[in-house]
């Protein structure tokens, strides 16, 4: 037991705690024992008052001692709301220190995406992508850090901090194997819920086991009573100071002084009124000492505590109503009384004196203690203070968030700017707060549909469910007229398909269609109506649809990008169903100008999403025009990458740079590309299409690569199995599956597998043997089993192959036949494949297709030339079977 004080110059609240500093000393020691060690991360969590912020001041004294650059911030309890708080509060030193060419220089590409966030550069045109910033945050620290190496990281109060710092902070944490820092973080349990909890628990996951603070133990009080009051204080007295406390060492240390201000006698006599002493330090008791310091000291108190953070001597005395001298009287008052103190420059945020609460239940003690009409007349008086120090509608926000509802216009449109200033800066869930408030005001009922139509804007991509009661509200509502309506109508129906409501989205885009006459607004929702159809992989077809698609663009010239986009779907549409390659690939080409994409149409333009050139590239992917479709894929990889679009967009390039890769036949950059695709789509969230287009994509690769093992590893691991999604995935993910299944030696799940592929094909109409390979797989599969099954099936293949007409697919269709045959026929067949594949882009297919003639014709000079195929391929399998067939010899010429 502890009965001394750990040192002479240790804090009260440090008491028995000599574990936990050694656990601080012992990190940083490793943190400077090598610039290129991993990072740790610890966390201690407590009650409050149990001295958490007091270990973190210790942690930042041994740390500084030992020559580590320390970076510290707090988050607290009325600014939850205010995004990217508490790590501007911690990047604050950095960035003073650093010129703003020197912070564009260090931040690289960074700068553009992480830069709004903190508060050094000016937000773009564009709504930022949250995960893009998340992500640009992580980078920029991690370049600074190698800067400021040793370098520490605290954050106090992290249960208060913001959801965006608190998103970073998990994403940080993962990231600390390659990265020697030190992150020290304080908690209380159990203090909130929802996505901030989620990330929470993401910190703690990615640290050593949570350190749970303990309270004080009655010799420990005991030791520190002595300590504080003198030897003479008696056991009584001391045993009373820990039952009125419990051990909580704030309420300890706050009675104790309370003791020395009433000159109370430690003794057992005067233990009686310890209770009410300990009351007076707390709740009502502090609230009563505050107002005993006069009415000036307590405006200026209440003041303080509705700024919060940050809290400028300058505004706390406008908002207080009194001059700057009176003000700086009074908080030298409440410095006396322990109940402000000044902000140490390290910490600081803004350029003036700043001030803080001694601890944070003073903070929230104070705050609740404000007549409730008072602190909402002063969170309004707060936002026109703030705006007026040029702020900015997002600052003075999170003051008009607590002002109530008056039928106020103004109030609308400065909560209107405050979520543009938001989603600017990758805070959607802040511009959602902003515009639900403006919404309770309410706004006027020409302003009102336009304010649900911003919000159902701000919360697509992080709540599809409502997103969608707001944008029918708004449509419901007069106010929306022209492109903003049939705008509106798109969203509301990309809404509808993420939550699974496909019917619904067709139906209401057909709705609306149905009240415009003939033109680009009409031809638009048609356009989206036919593509939302296109991605369905669901069995309920629409007869007819194919047809209707290619009459509506039978008149389509490409004048404009409705036309533009339905050439594309009719093309998309024509290669899944295995028509003339030429003929999509000219129906695609119509859809560029210039043979670039037309403005509007961009990968980071949002008037048709990305689905629509997803479908432009895999036409060309699987007509044989890799050129093209690398040209398309690359360009979103670099768009996103530019723009910051790190989440599901850039997982989606990802996954089609590696379709591309797949296609060509470099193997191991296929593979690289999807991984790291599958990567980001595990931050987006399992379920998804574009998770799917990840998994089964690496599931493809990895089986062409022969690694059959690593394929059914990341087909359990990621959950690759039925049931599939309602949007279609490429490659086809039943025909996929089957020649997994065959490959591990369940040949008859695999073949359940591929016939249920060919009736999901036959409903669809998709007979693209390269996109949907099921027939040539399941043919393979029944060669022994039944083989005028097999025989048919490789017939039809060649058939439909013939009909689509590119080299691959003929090629592979030989293939096919040739593997169900023996002797002169088979060797006539598989050099038929070989002079096809040969023509073909795809080289691991040319590569396959050359072993397979080199054993059919039993010929070294074939077999070599397919085996330096598959190895510029990275096909380890095929490399494996030539060298085995080429080390026996055996009957080879």
């Amino acid at each position: 037991m502890t009965q001394a004080r750990p040192g002479p110059a240790a804090s009260a609240f440090l008491w028995e705690r000599e574990t936990e500093i050694a656990d601080v000393a012992q990190a940083v020691d490793a943190l400077r024992a090598d610039a290129s060690s991993s990072g740790s991360l610890l966390v201690f969590g407590g009650e409050a008052g149990i001295g958490k912020t007091a270990l973190l001041a210790e942690a930042r004294r041994t740390a500084e001692a030992k020559g580590c650059t320390v970076w510290s911030a707090r988050g607290g309890e009325t600014v939850t709301s205010v995004p990217f708080n508490v790590i501007r509060q911690l990047l604050q030193p950095a960035i003073v220190s650093l010129m703003p060419e020197e912070a564009r220089e260090y931040l690289g590409d960074w700068y553009d995406i992480a830069g709004p966030a903190l508060g050094i550069a000016e937000p773009g045109d564009r709504q930022a992508d949250p995960q893009g910033v998340c992500d640009g945050l992580v980078a920029a620290v991690r370049r600074l850090a190698k800067r400021e190496w040793p370098l520490v990281l605290m954050v106090d109060d992290a249960h208060w901090a913001d959801q965006e710092t608190l998103r970073w902070l998990a994403a940080f944490a993962e990231r600390l194997d390659d990265l020697p820092v030190l992150v020290v973080v304080a908690r209380r349990p159990g203090e909130v819920t929802g996505e901030r909890a989620r990330h929470l628990d993401a910190v703690a996951a990615a640290a050593r086991p949570i350190v749970t603070l303990s309270a004080l133990t009655p010799d420990a009080t005991a030791g520190l009573t002595r300590a504080t009051l003198g030897g003479h204080a008696d056991a009584p007295f001391c045993r009373e100071v820990w039952a009125v406390t419990g051990g909580n060492p704030y309420e300890t240390v706050e009675l104790l002084a309370k003791v020395q201000d009433t000159e109370l006698e430690p003794v057992e006599a005067s233990a009686a009124e310890l209770r009410a002493l300990n009351r007076s330090a707390r709740g009502r008791g502090l609230v009563a000492r505050l107002e005993g310091l006069g009415i000036d000291a307590t405006r200026f108190a209440w003041a303080a505590a509705i700024l919060g953070t940050g809290i400028s001597l300058d505004l706390a005395a406008q908002l207080a109503g009194m001059p700057l001298d009176e003000a700086e009287r009074c908080a030298d008052l409440l410095g006396a009384a322990r109940i402000l103190t000044d902000v140490e420059p390290t910490s600081s945020q803004l350029t003036g004196s700043e001030l803080e609460f001694v601890h944070p239940l003073i903070a929230s003690a104070v705050y609740r203690s404000i007549p409730d009409a008072l602190r909402t007349a002063m969170h309004g008086q707060a936002a026109w203070a703030v705006t007026e120090s040029g702020r900015g509608a997002a600052a003075a926000s999170r003051h008009l968030l607590e002002v109530h509802p008056d039928d106020d216009p103004e109030l609308v449109e400065q909560m209107r700017e405050a979520a543009r200033e938001h989603l600017a800066v990758g805070a959607p869930d802040a511009a959602r707060r902003c515009l639900e408030r403006a919404l309770r005001e309410p706004p006027l009922p020409e302003v009102h549909a336009r304010v649900l139509y911003e919000l159902g804007c701000a919360t697509l991509l992080t709540a599809p469910a409502t997103t969608i009661g707001h944008l029918r509200a708004a449509l419901d509502r007069p106010g929306l007229v022209g492109d903003l309506r049939v705008d509106a109508v798109f969203r509301l129906s990309q809404a509808l398909v993420h939550n699974n409501q496909l019917d619904e989205a067709v139906r209401t885009v057909d709705a609306e269609a149905a009240r415009l006459d003939p033109g680009p607004a009409r031809m638009r929702l048609q356009a989206v109506h036919y593509m939302w159809e296109g991605i369905h992989a669901g069995e309920d077809h629409v007869p007819g649809r194919s047809r209707g698609l290619a009459e509506l663009a039978g008149t389509c010239t490409g004048r404009d990008n409705s036309e533009r986009a339905l050439l594309i779907l009719r093309g998309f549409d024509a290669m899944t169903r295995g028509e003339n390659a030429e003929e999509v690939v000219e129906l695609c080409d119509r859809a560029l100008v210039n043979g670039r994409l037309a403005p509007g149409l961009g990968w980071t333009d949002t008037e048709w999403g990305l689905e629509l050139l997803m479908m432009l590239g895999s036409s060309y992917a699987y007509a044989d025009r890799l050129d093209r479709a690398e040209s398309l894929f690359s360009e979103a990889l670099r768009s996103y990458t530019t723009a910051g679009w790190s989440g599901g967009h850039l997982s989606l390039a990802h996954a089609f740079v590696g379709l591309a890769h797949r296609r060509r036949g470099r193997l191991r950059d296929a593979e690289t590309t999807l991984r790291e695709s599958l990567c980001i789509a595990e931050r987006v969230g399992r379920g998804l299409p574009l998770y799917w287009s990840a998994t089964c994509g690496l599931v493809d690769t990895l089986l062409a690569r022969g690694d059959v093992r690593e394929a059914w590893a990341i087909a359990e691991q990621y959950g690759f199995a039925p049931p599939y999604p309602t949007t279609i995935v490429l490659p086809d993910t039943r025909s996929v599956r089957g020649r997994l299944l065959i490959a591990v030696g369940r040949v008859k799940d695999g073949i359940n597998e591929l016939e249920a592929a060919e009736k999901a094909s036959a409903v669809r109409g998709h007979h693209n043997t390269v996109m949907a390979p099921w027939s040539i797989d399941l043919a393979r599969a029944l060669a022994s089993e039944d083989p005028v099954r097999a025989a048919a099936l490789a017939v039809d293949a060649r058939r439909r192959a013939e009909r689509f007409g590119t080299d691959t697919a003929i090629g592979e269709a030989l293939r096919c036949a040739a593997a169900l045959e023996s002797g002169q026929r088979a060797v006539r067949l598989a050099a038929q494949a070989v002079a096809y594949l040969e023509a073909s882009p795809c080289q691991y297919e040319h590569a396959a297709a050359r072993v397979e003639y080199g054993v059919a014709a039993r010929s070294v000079s074939e077999l070599n030339k397919g085996l330096t195929l598959a190895r510029s391929c990275g096909a380890d399998g095929l490399i494996a079977k030539a060298e085995e067939v080429l080390a026996t010899g055996r009957g080879l010429r």
